[in-house]
């Protein structure tokens, strides 16, 4: 009866610690989609600064960032988490793109290099993920190699998943077109750049992750 008794008190224990610990959320999707944008509008939100700068040419984030310890509420609900900001994941990565953006040769090369280094500790990342949000670009096709490949190594390791079709403050943005490409997962979409529709954007990653 006493070891039924102990065994009882441990697992309370165990339980309310483990429900009180931060759990590690990452933001995972190609390269552009707004990733960092959101980073910024969730740490801005709930601590007042930014997490990451953002460019307009792919691979800004080359390597891992984490912000720890933020907190957000809505009514009694509380979640907290450390954000893990992740480099875009890429199938290829040339660095002639890059020279095609201006960046000099040597510039491009050196990008190119971090970038591909950034790919890998991403997906090296995905196994200490207790959520992971994956950014979509709503303007572009969700059914991209880059956004299967994630998407099904997330389902693979049976990790919790909130897709975010973002920039929907412009016109060919289509949150519809990717809720029919993955209707196993809940789509909220947003605009991270303007802060649009981000009251449902926190709701759902409370039922996702809370």
């Amino acid at each position: 009866m006493m070891n039924i008794l102990k065994k009882f008190v441990d697992k309370v224990f165990r339980d309310l610690f483990k429900k009180k610990k931060h759990i590690r959320l990452g933001l995972y999707g190609p390269p552009n989609g707004g990733k960092t944008t959101l980073a910024n509008r969730i740490c801005q939100d709930w601590l007042g600064e930014d997490m990451g700068s953002v460019s307009p040419i792919a691979h800004e984030t080359r390597e891992i960032y984490v912000k720890e310890e933020i907190n957000i509420k809505s009514g009694r609900k509380e979640l907290s988490f450390n954000l893990v900001d992740t480099p875009g994941i890429a199938t290829k990565i040339d660095y002639e793109n890059f020279v095609k953006k201006g960046l000099s040769v040597k510039e491009a090369k050196k990008r190119a290099r971090e970038a591909t280094k950034g790919v890998i500790d991403a997906i090296k990342w995905l196994d200490d993920m207790d959520t992971v949000i994956v950014v979509i670009d709503a303007t572009k096709d969700p059914m991209s190699q880059v956004n299967i490949t994630i998407i099904g190594n997330l389902q693979a390791r049976k990790t919790p998943v909130l897709i975010v079709a973002n920039k929907t403050d412009l016109k060919k943005a289509d949150v519809k077109k990717i809720q029919a490409a993955f209707p196993q997962y809940s789509v909220v979409g947003i605009s991270a750049r303007y802060g649009n529709n981000m009251d449902n954007f926190y709701e759902a990653l409370f039922a996702i992750a809370g």
